[in-house]
């Protein structure tokens, strides 16, 4: 296998399987079919099309169209079978981590590709893998996942673009180095959600009281 044949497999699974949660999350805010095609566009393509720009490589999806395609037939079924869900937000979580997982090993491919430094491989791997489900959180005017405290989320996308370059330093490369780098992340992400794993928050630290006023 090419790594451009690899590439556009990880970038249509990515594609497929965010939109899943872009819909998910228009069938939360009650959208019609149109929002929801738009909702899991934006997410699908979010991440990677910023990557692309940053990187100054033809956008994914302009190059092939096909991509939008997958995300509306996507946000179509969606629409269809959202309320045979008996949970849609923990739908969502579990599926976002896998899209993720996806993601990531994307975001590190295309740099890889173009032999991009390891700092750009780890921006990009974290970018392409977290920016879709924001912009999607932040218009259906959702918490973002990727900044809700106490869960882990862009850890996991940094830890596993991290795992994709040491596996590379350690002269693993290929399907190896990125089924490393999904399985990094997804364990991460997987084990923030079951078993509460997280970082320390900043906590500020109380005020301290004032100095009882002395007498003359």
């Amino acid at each position: 296998m090419t790594p451009e044949t690899l590439l556009h497999i990880l970038d249509y699974a990515a594609v497929a399987v965010f939109a899943v949660t872009g819909a998910l999350v228009a069938s939360r805010s009650q959208l019609d079919i149109v929002g929801f095609i738009f909702i899991a566009c934006l997410t699908a393509v979010g991440g990677g099309t910023t990557r692309d720009v940053i990187m100054d490589r033809t956008v994914f999806w302009v190059a092939d169209p096909i991509n939008l395609a997958v995300a509306a037939t996507a946000a179509v079924t969606v629409f269809l079978t959202a309320h045979r869900l008996e949970s849609r937000y923990r739908a969502l979580l579990w599926i976002d981590a896998f899209a993720l997982a996806v993601a990531v090993p994307a975001g590190v491919a295309a740099a890889a590709g173009m032999d991009q430094s390891w700092p750009v491989i780890l921006v990009m791997g974290t970018i392409t893998g977290c920016l879709g489900g924001l912009l999607r959180d932040v218009v259906c005017n959702e918490v973002p996942l990727v900044l809700k405290q106490g869960e882990l989320y862009v850890t996991c996308a940094f830890a596993g673009a991290a795992a994709f370059v040491l596996a590379t330093c350690a002269g693993i490369e290929g399907l190896s180095a990125l089924a490393i780098c999904a399985a990094v992340t997804l364990i991460l992400r997987a084990g923030s959600m079951a078993f509460g794993w997280s970082l320390p928050i900043y906590k500020a630290a109380p005020p301290r009281p004032e100095n009882p006023k002395r007498g003359p």
